[in-house]
């Protein structure tokens, strides 16, 4: 079955060429880890497609299980190039290291003039669940920074990602399948990582090697590394029983909490210079017996438990997130419903005229799971990747 949403460039020719940078979501993975299964399509490799095609692409590789905090300045660096620095105010109040790894840089002349055009080199966010949310905490920081950092840290010792100095560096953000509202799921706390040892062991298999994954939580920060020569479950058994988990909410599952992103959206806005997009993806359908959303016979098997879940949870409570019948559509891991676009920004249908500062929603790619939209499924994504890569090349490059 061929995706149900049409991009529709609006012009042939490309009018911008800035590159694109995937960005993984919960549980996920760089090119350089699971020995070459991509996060990004499996063994069919979406980022080189895209660059075969004239897509400039890069993939960053963040913290798997990190908030949306660590994970947007890790992105930073990655892209920028530099050594990672989570920001005085934050390491303190939570309780880890203020650095971080050092990257050469994915595109180190990001945010830099082109003497050619004068115009500020920029980049296309592309963010698949989590990474959807993580985008969206960069460009805030970019764009307003961190009145917390500013008054902790010396100016000469600031993070310009929390200047406040506004970096209009960001030209478009696109979320497919993200929890902008978050999802239901992160109740069930066993569900944290979900059915990661099973989704490392399929990497594995597809790559040939069970006994050595090459999968990195990206934890450093929290004193978590991995040792040399560390068997993957003893690494994994370490990481879920961490105090971490219990004693702090600068973690992916807080922010993939309902209340957690409703905190996150409270400041992450969208932004009045940013195109952004979003793509929704659903594969259940309403029971006649009992009227939750069940999953449909084709969904991965894989994600039934957690989508029968997703299909019937509600809640009411003080401090909670009122959860209802409106929620229960979903693609195994998150609520359709939260896909769209945060709850507190501008959302429009999209309609071949790309709005500035408001969520463009391509629309709702049906009988999708969770992870047939990065190609992880049985279904080649290229072609729909290149229809994205044609309609962010087709924007203003103003």
């Amino acid at each position: 079955m061929k995706p149900s949403i049409n991009p529709h460039p609006t012009n042939d020719e490309a009018r911008n060429h800035y590159p694109i940078v995937l960005v993984h979501g919960l549980t996920g993975w760089g090119r350089d880890e699971m020995l070459g299964f991509k996060y990004w399509g499996g063994i069919q490799d979406i980022e080189k497609d895209m660059k075969s095609h004239g897509y400039e692409t890069y993939t960053a590789a963040v913290g798997p299980v990190s908030s949306n905090w660590d994970r947007a300045v890790e992105l930073y660096a990655q892209i920028k190039g530099g050594r990672v620095d989570y920001g005085e105010a934050h390491s303190k109040k939570h309780g880890h290291a203020r650095y971080g790894r050092t990257y050469p840089g994915l595109y180190p002349k990001w945010g830099e003039i082109n003497p050619e055009t004068s115009m500020i080199y920029k980049i296309h966010l592309i963010g698949h669940s989590l990474g959807g949310q993580t985008i969206r905490v960069l460009n805030q920081l970019l764009a307003q920074g961190d009145e917390n950092e500013r008054h902790a840290t010396p100016k000469d010792e600031l993070s310009p990602l929390f200047n406040g100095e506004n970096k209009p560096w960001i030209h478009s953000i696109l979320s497919i399948a993200s929890p902008h509202d978050g999802s239901a799921l992160t109740y069930k706390v066993k569900e944290l990582i979900p059915h990661l040892q099973q989704i490392v062991t399929l990497a594995a298999s597809a790559t040939g090697s069970k006994d050595n994954p090459m999968y990195d939580f990206k934890l450093d920060q929290w004193g978590l590394k991995r040792l040399p020569n560390e068997p993957f479950d003893r690494y994994y058994q370490r990481v879920r029983n961490s105090s971490l988990w219990k004693t702090s909410k600068d973690t992916a599952e807080w922010d993939l909490k309902p209340e957690g992103a409703k905190e996150l959206n409270d400041w992450v806005k969208a932004q009045p210079n940013v195109y952004y997009f979003s793509v929704s993806a659903e594969q259940t359908y309403k029971s006649i017996l009992t009227g939750h959303q069940i999953p449909e016979p084709l969904m991965n098997p894989l994600f039934h438990p957690t989508s029968y879940f997703l299909g019937s949870y509600t809640q009411i409570g003080q401090g909670k997130v009122p959860i209802n019948s409106a929620w229960w559509r979903n693609d195994g891991m998150v609520h359709t419903s939260s896909m769209d676009g945060p709850a507190t920004d501008p959302i429009v249908s999209y309609n071949k005229d790309a709005q500035k500062g408001v969520w463009n929603h391509l629309g709702i790619m049906r009988s999708y799971d969770h992870i047939d939209l990065i190609g992880l499924g049985v279904r080649d994504m290229r072609a729909w990747y290149r229809a994205l890569g044609k309609l962010l090349y087709s924007l203003s490059a103003q």
